[in-house]
């Protein structure tokens, strides 16, 4: 971390007002609603105008609308104390804003520092792990929220019990949850840490595996107490964790989740709990991957105190966060589905979720499609050219591929790392899989217009602007040329 970074050492003065570089974000703007919601004076700023940004204003959070030096004078005009300013890693050196925040010497914060203060100042569970830690704490949340915890909530995702990210809850737990990709999580100390599972990613900032792998060892040691997943190869061997869970074996685990019936709509499974059956559940979500996020939120549940009673009266409420194979709409009788799957663990995850849809015929869609077609973005330059050849082996269970332009998330381009050389590999690995390549957003419109058949299941991955294509796909049917903005 940078010098010019001030650790929070003590508890928030509500009477000084916090600044938020970037409020739009979906981490600041979680932050944002809970201390406005505490009492704190909040303001922020982005260029960006959507329902998150329209929440924090109605919550009374005052926002501009560009980032420039102007805004910190505005901020530091006719107040007692100085604001303090927080800013993710996403916010360069070179802002404006953030240039003159440091000219007039005000104190500067990375958003991990609040949300280290945070979870420190109450009873905490923070979860963590390479995929799934988004569903999972939304799981955790909403089991909390329907037993009458009225839990705290910082999620990287929208909540659908609150729809929002963030939630500022009366009661003695807060859930938060803890991303790896900075390696800033290590400044946690929460009251319970949950690892899901663990495998590289973000190449951008560890050059190897055993990089992630210390930095997650020292999130755990910074936990009272840790839960992990045992069927993760790579966390049986180098954690030593309070407690274990697995959708495998109840054998040598604390907590274990044991399908009976996986289909397209619904999981059944029976629960153990010291290899003891303790009842059986049904999770209102398909997919094998999606049990073991429940499970995870079960056990931190049990942990916590909670009756299983209570634990299994709450998962009919349980819903995916947004992003998680959400339904956008039927469009020409295809089914339109956005998922923010950007490794090939998840994109092979949710390909198979999607497969168990179509062979079962049973689904939470309007209608059981028959066919898949997968609308892909890769998702920065350093993580294509790592996974390029796992990607192709994921990508070919569709059937159907299209390819959108790397989404470069301001990483510099890399030779190879390219749509195109993704599209190669495929063909090499799946010659009969029918392969696109767009040049652009709007051509990919077209493409999925020309590719895509009726009952299929047009599911867009990805976790840069993918999720803008059913907005595209509507601009088709009512002739209109798509906004500018939308153009990857």
């Amino acid at each position: 971390m940078s010098l010019w970074f001030c650790p929070l050492t003590s508890t928030l003065n509500r009477q000084q007002p916090i600044h938020f570089i970037g409020v739009g974000g979906i981490g600041m703007s979680a932050l944002a609603l809970i201390l406005v919601n505490r009492g704190h004076i909040v303001s922020g700023s982005d260029s960006r105008e959507n329902t998150t940004v329209e929440q924090l204003r109605a919550q009374g959070v005052r926002v501009f609308r560009d980032q420039s030096a102007a805004n910190i004078d505005a901020i530091c005009s006719n107040v007692d104390l100085l604001p303090l300013v927080v800013i993710s890693t996403a916010i360069p050196k070179s802002n404006p804003e953030l240039k003159a925040a440091k000219l007039s010497q005000l104190k500067i914060l990375h958003r991990s520092d609040l949300l280290a203060a945070l979870i420190q100042a109450q009873p905490s569970i923070a979860v963590a792990g390479s995929h799934g830690k988004t569903t999972t704490s939304t799981l955790l949340t909403t089991l909390l929220a329907t037993t009458d915890q009225d839990p705290t909530a910082v999620i990287g995702g929208v909540v659908p019990y609150y729809d929002s990210n963030g939630h500022a809850g009366k009661g003695r737990l807060l859930v938060a949850e803890a991303d790896e990709s900075d390696g800033s999580l290590v400044k946690f100390q929460a009251t319970l840490g949950v690892i899901t599972n663990l495998e590289l990613d973000h190449t951008d900032h560890y050059a190897n595996l055993d990089e992630l792998i210390n930095t997650m060892k020292r999130f755990g040691q910074g936990c009272r107490r840790l839960l992990t997943n045992f069927d993760c190869p790579i966390l049986k061997e180098h954690f030593d964790a309070t407690a274990w869970w697995s959708v495998k074996t109840s054998a040598g685990v604390d907590f274990a989740a044991l399908p009976i019936c996986l289909n397209g709509d619904q999981t059944i499974a029976d629960i153990y709990e010291q290899g003891k059956r303790m009842g059986q559940i049904t999770l209102p979500m398909p997919g094998l991957h999606n049990l073991s996020n429940a499970m995870a939120a079960i056990a931190a549940c049990r942990l916590e105190g909670l009756s299983f009673e209570d634990v299994q009266q709450g998962l009919a409420d349980l819903q995916p966060p947004g992003r998680r194979f959400d339904f956008r709409g039927t469009w020409e009788g295809r089914q339109i589905v956005d998922d923010y799957a950007h490794h090939p663990s998840e994109v092979s995850a949710t390909l198979t979720m999607a497969r168990l849809i179509v062979t079962s015929g049973r689904s939470q869609l309007p209608n059981p499609p028959k066919r898949i077609l997968a609308v892909f973005q890769p998702h920065r330059y350093s993580r294509t050219n790592e996974f390029l050849y796992d990607f192709a082996r994921a990508l070919g269970e569709a059937d159907a591929v299209l390819l959108a332009p790397v989404y470069s998330a301001g990483e510099n381009p890399i030779q190879g790392a390219t749509s195109e050389s993704l599209a190669k590999a495929i063909r090499i690995q799946h010659p009969s899989l029918p392969v696109a390549v767009a040049e652009n957003f709007n051509q990919l419109t077209l493409l999925v217009q020309k590719h895509s058949l009726k009952d299929d299941l047009v599911l867009a991955m990805g976790a840069g602007n993918i999720n803008n294509l059913w907005r595209q796909l509507t601009c088709l049917d009512n002739a209109k040329r798509c906004p500018p903005s939308l153009a990857a």
